[in-house]
């Protein structure tokens, strides 16, 4: 653990490696149906047509459901900054500014 956080701290800012990334991240994010737009350091670009599994009874997006997706997208954006780990999200604060409906991609 040592030599990672070392590695971490001596990385320059920009320097990026798509290679560093776990694979396992890609295989999670593309299988839950996640599509991959970009991704560079601090930043991942993705979008999701949202499945019926995930709907309330109004047909509209759960917001348990949104709130699940931004902490494991955060959790993904610190892969790209060499983080061997992300840990537990203690905090999300989301605003909600329109709901999202079945086989519409947000």
């Amino acid at each position: 653990m040592e030599e990672a956080a070392k590695r971490y701290l001596e990385k320059k800012e920009n320097e990026f490696d798509i290679e560093t990334v776990p694979r396992r991240l890609f295989e999670v994010l593309v299988s839950q149906g996640y599509h991959l737009h970009l991704i560079e350091p601090g930043r991942i670009i993705c979008s999701l047509t949202v499945p019926t599994r995930l709907l309330k009874g109004d047909n509209s997006l759960h917001g348990g459901a949104t709130a699940t997706m931004v902490d494991l997208i955060g959790s993904a954006v610190l892969y790209t900054h060499g983080v061997p780990a992300s840990g537990v999200s203690v905090e999300i604060n989301i605003s909600y500014l329109d709901s999202a409906y079945a086989g519409v991609s947000k």
